[in-house]
């Protein structure tokens, strides 16, 4: 590895369903050839998908490393007459987890982090559609839909459109 953990922070996780991004942000070569690149320096996504030859895979990649809170961002100063563009780095060298959860509901947030996005798309999309009628809640969404609440979760935090908020789960602030 090219990356240097000097000077970095350490991610505390206490929700096992933040587990979920942050399987999924490492789970392919193109996702953690781009936390290495943004590890060592710097880089805008156009920069990451040139250097990667992988477009879609490296906007899926810093995606994942933004919902696991990985990364940070900032502007980068433009040359006169091109715009502004985002750049982005990682924020974390460590992880350090922090939480107590069933072996059931651990298995669960796994087997969820293996799902392909067609095998999710019908369960996303029930949570969608309760959620934008108002039940918000997680304990209602977990028995109206008959699944547990760390499934949910870490559905929620797989999907860009679901955000969860505490005890709610609410539609992210891009599909409002």
């Amino acid at each position: 590895m090219r990356f240097s953990a000097m000077g970095k922070r350490t991610r505390i996780i206490n929700d096992p369903s933040d587990l979920v991004p942050l399987l999924l942000a490492f789970g392919s070569e193109v996702h953690k050839r781009v936390f290495e690149e943004l590890s060592s320096e710097w880089r805008t996504e156009t920069e990451l998908s040139s250097l990667l030859g992988d477009e879609k895979g490296v906007h899926r990649s810093l995606e994942l490393l933004k919902t696991s809170g990985l990364v940070e961002t900032k502007w980068k100063m433009p040359n006169p007459g091109e715009s502004p563009e985002k750049e982005y780095h990682s924020s974390y060298s460590r992880i350090q987890a922090n939480f107590v959860c069933t072996l059931e509901d651990l298995s669960e947030l796994i087997y969820l982090t293996s799902m392909s996005d067609d095998e999710l798309r019908e369960t996303t999309e029930k949570i969608e559609y309760i959620v934008a009628k108002g039940n918000t809640s997680l304990s209602n969404l977990s028995r109206e839909l008959d699944l547990s609440q760390a499934f949910i979760r870490g559905a929620a935090k797989r999907a860009e459109s679901l955000a969860v908020r505490g005890q709610r789960i609410e539609l992210s602030k891009e599909e409002v």
